[in-house]
């Protein structure tokens, strides 16, 4: 680490190796919305006497102040500083911005200006992210142990959705978290608070997301659930990589929902557990003031002012996939196997599913359709599709 003495005097004359022209520029700007010494001298990992000396060389007594050179960014402050208050946009961003507006300074330069503008937006959206009514969800799930049904077990997955405003909570336990079932749980939750917010905010799913970009327009959704979200025109944010505190609402409500509702509880099967979450989330929303606003969340549901549902036909969801008819005329689907005519042994066929059936076509009609099977390992035989085959095939072997 540098000696302070020798920082002190190197100001003193007017040369200091340590900041460059553009880092002074932006410590001074620094200084004068306030932020302390050592908090500017963290942001350009420089000992604190390196900037208190370099801020005295314009202080009364300490002699002649130098002026302040002039820099290419100062026409663009009052700009950049209103962009960030606004979005967390990029330096790169920023600088293309700014260079429609005949900025021809450097990168380095709005990067310096630009760091600690975007630590102290970090910083506030940590200590508390507020938003007004209607605006803004939260959705996740939560592991919950294991659950035995029809004969296999199971990993129990939570799925959980809070308004950011009023606090108003649903819980739903699935055994599978596909996109399928992830939009199924949404039109839940959309039926019991009677519609949904603007933008609803997830952690980097591959139910919603399959590659993040550094720009969100250029992120490769997940072609389902883009589609879920363009039928009712709510807009999906994504919570930065490894930053939990901004999807602190969500993760307080998962480890609620297992100290509060979960641990301890008797149950007999899924939907018993769902018809008790269905409850719990009734008492806490009505009844239970909520600790953070200090108000019951149902009183300001009102309030936020929902899209609503009922005013659309409900989003239908429709799963196509291929598999191969196999020579003991069977399809598989999810880890249960259906049965197809057996004239289409060996043949492929698209499988579309739908509603909870599986429909089977081949040729592009439809040959045969099936109720789907919760869990796996189930064979679902139907008679008819082998009427037949015992006189083809003895006649096949004459």
């Amino acid at each position: 680490m540098e000696s302070p003495i020798r920082a002190s005097e190197e100001a003193a004359s007017g040369r200091n190796p340590l900041l460059r022209l553009e880092q002074q520029a932006v410590i001074r700007e620094l200084a004068a919305q306030k932020l302390s010494i050592s908090r500017i001298a963290r942001e350009f990992e420089v000992h604190c006497h390196t900037v208190q000396a370099f801020l005295l060389q314009g202080s009364p007594g300490a002699g002649a102040p130098r002026a302040r050179r002039a820099s290419p960014i100062d026409p663009f402050a009052d700009y950049l500083r209103a962009r960030l208050a606004q979005y967390d946009l990029s330096a790169v961003r920023l600088l293309e911005e700014i260079r429609e507006r005949a900025y021809r300074g450097s990168y380095t330069v709005v990067k310096e200006f630009v760091r600690p503008l975007k630590r102290d937006r970090a910083l506030a959206a940590v200590v508390r992210f507020e938003t007004p009514p209607g605006v803004h969800s939260q959705v996740d799930f939560g592991h919950f142990e294991f659950l035995e049904e029809d004969g296999v077990r199971h990993h129990l997955y939570g799925f959980s959705m809070v308004l950011g405003y009023s606090r108003c909570r649903f819980v739903e336990f699935v055994t599978r978290i596909d996109t399928p079932r992830l939009v199924r749980c949404h039109l839940d939750a959309f039926d019991y608070f009677g519609g949904y917010t603007d933008e609803i905010l997830y952690d980097n799913m591959c139910q919603v997301v399959l590659e993040r970009a550094l720009r969100t327009e250029e992120n490769k959704w997940n072609p389902l659930f883009e589609d879920f979200a363009k039928y009712y025109g709510f807009r999906t944010r994504l919570c930065w990589p490894y930053r939990p505190e901004t999807k602190g609402k969500i993760k307080r409500t998962i480890g609620f929902v297992k100290s509060n509702f979960f641990l301890g509880r008797p149950f007999t099967g899924r939907m018993d557990l769902n018809l008790h979450a269905q409850r719990w989330c009734n008492t806490v929303n009505a009844e239970r003031i909520h600790a953070t606003t200090g108000v019951v969340p149902i009183s300001q549901l009102e309030e936020e002012q929902l899209h609503p549902v009922a005013d659309r036909a409900p989003y239908q969801i429709v799963v196509t996939e291929t598999r191969r008819v196999s020579r003991e005329c069977f399809v598989s689907y999810l880890g249960n196997r259906y049965s197809v005519p057996w004239r289409f042994a060996g043949r492929e066929a698209q499988l579309e599913i739908r509603d909870g059936v599986l429909m089977v076509r081949v040729d592009g009609e439809e040959r045969c359709r099936h109720e789907l099977r919760s869990g796996s390992g189930s064979v679902v035989r139907v008679k008819e599709h082998f009427a037949g085959l015992y006189g083809a095939t003895r006649q096949q072997n004459l």
